[in-house]
């Protein structure tokens, strides 16, 4: 392998509550009381209209598309307020120590993920500087399992899919990568139940580097 593509939430950091707190608020102003937890896993890898959607669906409420882009814009809002006491301690174990790793091994490292607030989560927790590029939803336009975010990634790295592995703790994430011609390992609570190539608690716990990377 030559690069290795991370997804960025649940991957390297964890924001994972204050998108869940961000999209209550959001969901409570609607008038929506059964948004839960899980329905914001469901929201996990995929772009923010499809979350908005996950919503929506508990709602009786018709909104035209015009009104759903404000909505999305007003959750994000929230999310964004709250991103500004994001530090270090947002951080996954072994997330430094990997990118380190990697950097010393020579191999090229990017974020391929759907949120486009990727460049200020990397910058708010440390990590931009052990990143050589990103691809968000800044990039693309098609949400996971299509592959497109790893493929602008892979373009990026001026690497092939073949030449990249793709690390993600959701199913949809590792569909893309095959769907994209890429290996993946799965991390995360559920990663020996993503169909990754290979799987891992977390990156600290990976003890296969060598297998995978070489």
């Amino acid at each position: 392998m030559k690069g290795v593509i991370f997804d960025l939430d649940g991957v390297l950091v964890s924001t994972d509550e204050l998108h869940f707190q961000a999209w209550k608020r959001l969901a409570d102003e609607l008038g929506i009381t059964t948004f839960t937890r899980a329905d914001n896993v469901r929201q996990r890898g995929v772009s923010r209209m499809a979350s908005l959607e996950i919503v929506l669906e508990k709602s009786n409420q018709q909104f035209s598309e015009e009104e759903k882009v404000k909505l999305a814009d007003r959750k994000n809002g929230y999310y964004v307020d709250m991103l500004n006491d994001l530090d270090e301690t947002a951080l996954l174990p072994g997330a430094t120590e990997t990118l380190e790793m990697l950097h010393k091994e020579g191999i090229l490292t990017a974020v391929g993920s759907a949120s486009k607030n990727a460049p200020l989560i990397l910058e708010k927790t440390g990590l931009l500087p052990l990143i050589d590029k990103i691809s968000c939803g800044l990039d693309v336009t098609k949400s996971k399992p299509d592959p497109e975010v790893f493929l602008v990634a892979a373009k990026k790295l001026e690497l092939s899919p073949e030449d990249c592995l793709v690390v993600e703790d959701a199913a949809a994430g590792v569909e893309a990568a095959k769907n994209g011609g890429m290996k993946s390992l799965g991390v995360g609570p559920h990663h020996a139940e993503l169909g990754a190539d290979y799987d891992s608690e977390n990156l600290a716990t990976v003890n296969q580097w060598r297998e995978i990377l070489w």
